[in-house]
């Protein structure tokens, strides 16, 4: 069994990157990190975006990319995953408008396959990344979250799973890694708590509630090829935190992967 990719969800330093992003992605590099997944290109061409990643060694393996995006100009955002070499186009998040009852959840899935077609076509994968609320509903007496992964096959929109968000939601992620194996390349790979009024608080990895070295095993069974680190809020400069959360990742992991 081959040793999963460590990447990071560039998210966890979006307020580095829109500073400097060359900086930010040399500094990725040079911590270990083996590659990443975008959330915005800070107005970089993607020409030159693949040659400063190819100098860096690092691999853009996906890219989150908004509803709003890929309903404006989804060739356009295939386009641009094509020549910096990514593989898979993430729908990140779905606002809270479009989300209020059962029927935009069916609208939601129905645009998210049609999406789904047309990048698998051009030979990329369409992926979805889970919250919590894909499980606050239901559609047709399944959670929004398998609802929305009910279609198999090529034109299938798959999975990227927040196994953070899996948890919060009072699931259970080593199930549901299981049950999406070799459906589920990416798996966001993050920590939490709850403050006393019950609300997510992310953490460094190793410093929370998620049984993260089962996790990383139920990963590996299930044919995941990357871990992605990611902290959506940092208590500490984020540079920091995704240092210490790949440090976590090398003692538990990759250092002593066999």
């Amino acid at each position: 069994m081959g040793r999963l990719g460590i990447g990071l969800q560039l998210y966890t330093l979006r307020d580095d990157m829109e500073k400097d992003m060359e900086s930010t992605l040399r500094h990725v590099a040079k911590l270990g990190y083996e590659g990443v997944e975008f959330a915005g290109y800070y107005g970089k061409p993607a020409d030159e975006l693949k040659q400063l990643l190819d100098e860096l060694g690092l691999k853009a393996f996906g890219s989150h990319v908004s509803l709003e995006r890929f309903r404006k100009d989804l060739q356009g955002e295939l386009d641009y995953l094509k020549t910096i070499g990514a593989n898979y186009a993430i729908c990140p998040y779905v606002g809270a408008e479009e989300r209020e009852s059962v029927d935009q959840w069916k609208a939601l899935i129905a645009e998210c396959q049609a999406i789904a077609v047309e990048t698998n076509k051009q030979g990329l994968q369409f992926l979805y990344h889970n919250h919590d609320f894909e499980f606050h509903y239901k559609v047709d007496d399944e959670f929004v979250f398998d609802a929305m992964f009910a279609k198999t096959g090529e034109d299938a929109i798959n999975v990227e799973m927040d196994v953070c968000w899996v948890q919060f939601a009072g699931q259970d992620p080593l199930a549901y890694i299981a049950k999406y194996a070799g459906r589920l390349p990416l798996l966001h790979f993050k920590d939490f708590t709850k403050d006393a009024e019950g609300k997510l608080v992310t953490l460094e990895l190793g410093l929370g509630d998620v049984p993260l070295e089962k996790v990383i095993k139920a990963a590996e069974q299930a044919g995941v090829e990357w871990l992605v680190v990611e902290q959506d809020h940092c208590q500490k400069p984020p540079l920091t935190s995704v240092e210490n959360s790949l440090n976590w990742v090398k003692e538990h992991y990759t250092n002593v992967h066999n």
